[in-house]
């Protein structure tokens, strides 16, 4: 009986070791701040500070950061070998010519876990590093989202001084139009065309306005900002000059920088072993122990325990089918993703290359454009042009403007597109390394 109680004492004595429970309750409001941080705002926002804010506002961001404990506590849970396993009975007596109650006792280690243990770490490592490469990753998308958005919105806000514009002097040009309509001095055919030109413009600057509104509600929702937070940007967007032969020669290199190739290459790695781990396990299930008991008449027996699986009819062949198939899908998708991020970064310098001929054509045009719309304004002061000739030349001009604004804000969202696929400017992925490989 001492004996028994001694043991049960020492199967309970690590219970006292456990964790226990706290409540964590959810929060009862949505946790989006009036305004950006005036410390962080001290003049208005460039691009690289909105990215900033993003990287350490974002609510998406926020949720990743936390779910990667859950990698961290894997690797953890990798390193734990299973626990030994205390059996004990005591039998009291009833009957019989027996002099004292039977026990038993016994302690038993599942082996078979020790074999599969340095693969199992192994794979634990890296599927610690993939979550760290697809928090990086999600932290380019959040940088690059931020940087478009800042961009557009900057882009967008340069335009609305136009379409204003616009729609200000033809709506003051339709006035006068329908004033002398009224009077009789003109006729329908004459006024016309001003009416068809303030409605486009109209139309123009709503759906600037309207376009405006529309991004600074999705960067406020980026930065976890109420939507009708103010947003004091710079009144230009720099971004840095592109060296396409650079950005070319850079490709044969990509794998290693971008996040997203490294958590499919660490999660490749991580099923390799898996396959390791499959086929090591066709070794039989064995648990060693010792167990000892003591009859009625108190004879006492002690020795060794052994019980092995037979594998006659299950010898993993399962589990080996379908870790080396899962394999064989990652090694496709790791493939398949590499093509497409090279032929991301070779499309979008081409479309730089020819929006920047656009752009230069359209700037070419500008000048003459600008030139006749100010002819147009001053021979209608002399009436020496006709209503029509009028308002086509002055809307020529207001739309070549708006032209040549739109390939300027098309080139910088290529760039920023371009600098999120070769994470310029963003998180470098220096502390994210491969695993040593298995002996």
């Amino acid at each position: 009986m001492r004996r028994f109680r001694a043991a049960a004492f020492g199967a309970l004595l690590p219970l006292a070791a456990c964790q226990h429970y706290a409540p964590a309750p959810l929060p009862e409001a949505a946790l989006l701040a009036p305004a950006v941080d005036p410390a962080a705002q001290t003049a208005p926002l460039t691009v690289d500070a909105v990215v900033r804010l993003a990287l350490r506002d974002n609510p998406d961001l926020k949720t990743a950061r936390a779910a990667r404990g859950i990698a961290d506590a894997e690797l953890i849970q990798s390193g734990i070998l299973p626990n030994p396993s205390l059996s004990g009975a005591i039998l009291p007596l009833i009957s019989g010519v027996g002099i004292v109650p039977a026990w038993n006792v016994g302690l038993t280690q599942d082996v078979k876990a020790l074999i599969t243990y340095r693969s199992k770490r192994r794979a634990g490592r890296d599927v610690q590093g993939r979550a760290a490469a697809d928090l990086l990753w999600q932290e380019w998308q959040v940088a690059g989202q931020a940087r478009q958005l800042a961009v557009d919105l900057i882009g967008t806000r340069r335009q609305l001084p136009i379409v204003e514009q616009a729609f200000a002097i033809l709506s003051a040009r339709n006035a006068a139009m329908d004033a002398a309509l009224r009077a009789g001095n003109t006729t329908l055919v004459l006024a016309a065309p001003t009416l068809a030109a303030v409605q486009a413009a109209r139309a123009s600057r709503d759906a600037v306005e309207q376009r405006e509104l529309q991004l600074r509600h999705q960067l406020a929702a980026l930065l976890g900002l109420e939507p009708d937070a103010p947003l004091l940007l710079a009144p230009a967007a720099e971004l840095p000059p592109i060296d396409p032969a650079a950005i070319r020669a850079s490709l044969v290199t990509l794998p290693q920088r971008r996040p997203d190739l490294l958590a499919l290459r660490l999660g490749y790695a991580a099923q390799e072993e898996s396959v390791r781990q499959a086929i090591l396990s066709q070794f039989p299930d064995l648990v060693l122990g010792a167990t000892g008991s003591s009859d009625s008449s108190k004879v006492v027996n002690l020795g060794p325990q052994a019980t092995i699986g037979l594998p006659v009819f299950d010898r993993g062949q399962g589990n080996i089918a379908i870790a080396r198939a899962t394999r064989a899908q990652l090694r496709a998708d790791y493939a398949a993703r590499l093509a497409t991020a090279t032929g991301e970064v070779a499309a979008a310098l081409t479309e730089i290359e020819q929006l920047g001929r656009q752009l230069a054509a359209q700037r070419a045009d500008l000048p003459a454009v600008r030139r006749a719309a100010d002819r147009a304004v001053a021979a209608r002061g002399a009436s020496a042009i006709d209503e029509a000739a009028y308002v086509s030349l002055l809307t020529a001009r207001f739309t070549k403007e708006q032209d040549v604004m739109t390939l300027e804000l098309a080139i910088m969202d290529r760039q920023v597109a371009l600098q999120t696929l070769i994470g310029a400017g963003l998180p470098t992925v220096d502390l994210l390394t491969m695993t040593e490989p298995a002996p």
